[in-house]
C-alpha cells in the first residue's frame, strides 16, 4: 500500500525530532501503521537550516500554504505554535480536506471549539496528543482507556519549567529569582519566560484535558490561573515542615454547580506520588468512579518525547483514514451532539478546598487569639498552627504605620475544606488588623485523596 504522506509545518525542535525518530523507527511505525509515513515536504522560513535537517529526498518550501496546497499531502502537522498564523494555517489544511496533527496547546485552549467544528465539517480529523505533558499519553488515555469512567478530577503537575524552579527552590533553599536565573541558563526556561511561570501554559493544558475528561467546550478565558512568581522560599521551608510539598497544579474536577477549572501553586502531602514528581518531569492524576486513581508520569517536554506524541498521532489518522468519519474516536472523546454546555465551570469565589495561610504579626500576647478568633467566627476550621519565632525569621519588621522595631512572628495555619469567598472575607478582615504587619500569604492544599 502507498505511504500516507506528511507535510511538516516547522522543523524546530519537536519537527526536527518528529523527522528523526520516524525515519530512525521506521519499520516499526509501518508494522503498527500498516502501512508507511513518510514526511515528503517540509515549510520553514529557514529553507537552509532545514533541507540540512532532512536531508535530500523530502521538498523544502518556505511559503507553508505550498504544502497545504499540494493534493499528495495527506496529513499536515502544525509546530509553529502560536495563535496567529498557525491557527489560519490549521483551518486552511482542514478546508483542504486534510487530516491535522498539532502541539499547539495555546490554539486548541483558545479556538478548539471552532477548529473541531470545521474538522467535524470536513469529516477530518486533528489530533494533538503532543499538546498535553510532551511524551505522556494522558489525551489517549482519557479519549479511549478511561471511556468507561465518570471521571471525577484531574491533577496533574504538567509545566516543566515551574516544576524545575520549585523542586530547586525546595533542595536549595533559594529565592525564584535565583533559580528562574538558572533555569534559563540551563534552558528549562524561555528568555521570556512569562506563559510558564505565570502558569498559563498548565492552564492552556488542562483546559483541554478538562474539555476531554466531562464533555464540556473548551474554555481557557474561564480558566483561574496563578503563577509561582509570587511563591517564597520560607512557604516552600514550612510547607515541608508540615508535611508538604508546594506544586503548580492544574486541577479540573466535578463539583457542586459545574466544574472547577484551576491552576495555582498547591501544597500536596508529600506522601502522595505527585508530590515527588522532581526536576522538569510532568505528571498526572486521573481519578475515574470505575478505575480509581490512576498516574501518568514522563517527559513534559524535548525533541523526541514530544516526537513520540507526535508519531501516535500520525499513526492513530493513519490506521483511520478510511474509515468512516463518524466511527472514528471524537476529538473531545464525546461525540459533538453530545457535548454539554449545561455544566458550567465553578467561580473560583465558590470552590472548595483547603488552605495554608502564613501571617506576618507583631509577636505579643493575644494575636494569636485574635487571628483564630476572627476564622472560627467565618466559620473557618482550623487543623493546625505552627508558630515560627521572631530568631528565627528575622527579629524585627515593620508596621503598618512605618514604625520600625516591631518585635514579630509568622503564624502559619492549615485550614479544613472551606469556600474560597468566605476565606476571602476573612483574610480581608485579618489584613485590616494593626498586628498582621505583611500582605498574608495563601496557598491552596489539594489533598489528593
Amino acid at each position: 500500500m502507498k505511504p500516507i504522506q506528511v507535510g511538516l509545518l516547522g522543523i524546530g525542535t519537536v519537527g526536527s525530532g518528529t523527522f528523526n525518530v520516524l525515519r530512525r523507527n521506521q519499520e516499526e511505525i509501518k508494522r503498527r501503521a500498516g502501512r508507511g509515513i513518510e514526511i515528503t515536504m517540509v515549510a520553514d522560513l529557514d529553507t537552509a537550516r532545514a533541507q540540512a535537517a532532512v536531508g535530500e529526498g523530502v521538498q523544502v518550501v518556505a511559503d507553508a500554504r505550498a504544502v497545504i496546497a499540494n493534493p499528495d499531502i495527506d496529513i499536515v502537522v502544525e509546530l509553529i505554535g502560536g495563535y496567529g498564523i498557525a491557527k489560519q494555517l490549521v483551518l486552511e489544511a482542514i478546508a483542504a480536506g486534510k487530516h491535522v496533527v498539532t502541539a499547539n496547546k495555546a490554539l486548541l485552549a483558545v479556538h478548539g471549539t471552532e477548529i473541531f467544528a470545521a474538522a467535524q465539517q470536513k469529516g477530518v480529523m486533528v489530533a494533538f496528543e503532543a499538546a498535553v505533558a510532551g511524551g505522556i499519553p494522558i489525551i489517549k488515555a482519557l479519549r479511549e482507556g478511561l471511556t468507561a469512567n465518570s471521571i471525577q478530577w484531574i491533577a496533574g503537575i504538567i509545566n516543566g519549567t515551574t516544576n524545575f524552579i520549585l523542586s530547586e527552590m525546595r533542595d536549595k533553599g533559594l529565592d525564584f529569582a535565583t533559580v528562574l536565573k538558572e533555569a534559563q541558563r540551563l534552558g528549562y526556561a524561555e528568555a521570556d519566560p512569562t506563559f510558564d511561570i505565570e502558569g498559563v501554559d498548565a492552564a492552556h493544558k488542562v483546559t483541554l484535558m478538562s474539555a476531554i475528561a466531562f464533555g464540556i467546550p473548551v474554555q481557557f478565558d474561564k480558566a483561574h490561573v496563578e503563577g509561582i512568581t509570587k511563591l517564597a522560599a520560607q512557604d516552600i521551608k514550612y510547607a515541608e515542615q508540615l508535611g508538604y510539598r508546594i506544586k503548580l497544579l492544574g486541577v479540573t474536577k466535578r463539583a457542586k454547580g459545574g466544574i472547577e477549572l484551576r491552576v495555582h501553586p498547591a501544597l500536596v502531602p508529600s506522601k502522595r506520588l505527585l508530590a515527588n514528581v522532581e526536576g522538569a518531569m510532568n505528571a498526572v492524576v486521573v481519578h475515574g468512579d470505575a478505575v480509581g486513581t490512576t498516574l501518568y508520569y514522563g517527559k513534559g517536554a524535548g525533541s523526541e518525547p514530544t516526537a513520540s506524541a507526535v508519531i501516535a498521532d500520525l499513526v492513530d489518522i493513519t490506521r483511520l483514514h478510511t474509515a468512516d468519519a463518524a466511527h472514528r474516536v471524537p476529538h473531545l472523546a464525546f461525540h459533538p451532539n453530545a457535548m454539554s454546555d449545561g455544566l458550567k465551570v465553578v467561580p473560583m469565589r465558590e470552590v472548595v478546598t483547603s488552605y495554608y495561610l502564613r501571617l506576618r504579626v507583631a509577636d505579643e500576647a493575644g494575636v494569636l487569639a485574635k487571628v483564630t478568633g476572627l476564622l472560627a467566627g467565618a466559620g473557618i476550621s482550623i487543623d493546625a498552627v505552627l508558630q515560627r519565632e521572631a530568631d528565627e525569621i528575622g527579629g524585627e519588621g515593620t508596621g503598618p504605620d512605618g514604625t520600625r522595631g516591631i518585635p514579630q512572628t509568622d503564624l502559619i495555619i492549615l485550614t479544613h475544606d472551606t469556600r474560597e469567598g468566605t476565606l476571602d472575607d476573612a483574610m480581608a478582615q485579618l489584613q485590616a488588623l494593626p498586628t498582621v504587619l505583611a500582605p498574608i500569604v495563601r496557598i491552596r492544599k489539594e489533598e489528593l485523596s
